[in-house]
């Protein structure tokens, strides 16, 4: 049964914070939005990004993919000990190629459980393009309290 998403509109282009994750903040990714329900994250087109064709580079999306994904049901209040996943499966499509200004990709699960969830996610180019969707299995990872 495929279920239907009413996804937010998207944060404009450009906004958010760093994402905690040396990777993804290396590379230049921005969370702009993140719920118990909804993440969504940016990252502007530079050449560094770009394929030999001078395209987005299919890995990048795939990071993009992948990342939002895992962080769509990993929010937690600030305050609450902090939760975390690993992709178990990731299954991409990439359905188109153009040029633009800002990458915009958005999450959101579609099934919680107590160790695993399954979760949908998009890129947007400049919000008007759809260029990658994806749907993945991740594993919750709860840090224990380190002893003393």
């Amino acid at each position: 049964m495929q279920q239907n998403f009413n996804w937010p509109a998207f944060t404009p282009a450009g906004q958010g914070c760093g994402t905690q994750n040396p990777y993804l903040d290396w590379l230049g990714v921005r969370l702009a939005a993140w719920t118990d329900e909804y993440a969504e994250m940016h990252l502007r087109l530079v050449p560094q990004v770009s394929n030999r064709s001078a395209r987005v580079h299919g890995g990048v999306l795939c990071t993009l993919l992948d990342s939002v994904a895992g962080y769509s049901a990993c929010y937690r209040p600030e305050g609450e000990p902090a939760v975390h996943s690993v992709t178990l499966s990731l299954t991409t499509q990439f359905l188109d190629s153009r040029d633009g200004t800002w990458l915009i990709a958005r999450g959101k699960p579609e099934r919680i459980g107590r160790t695993v969830f399954f979760a949908r996610s998009e890129v947007w180019l400049d919000g008007e393009h759809l260029l990658a969707s994806a749907s993945g299995t991740f594993k919750f990872i709860r840090h224990k309290a380190a002893s003393l």
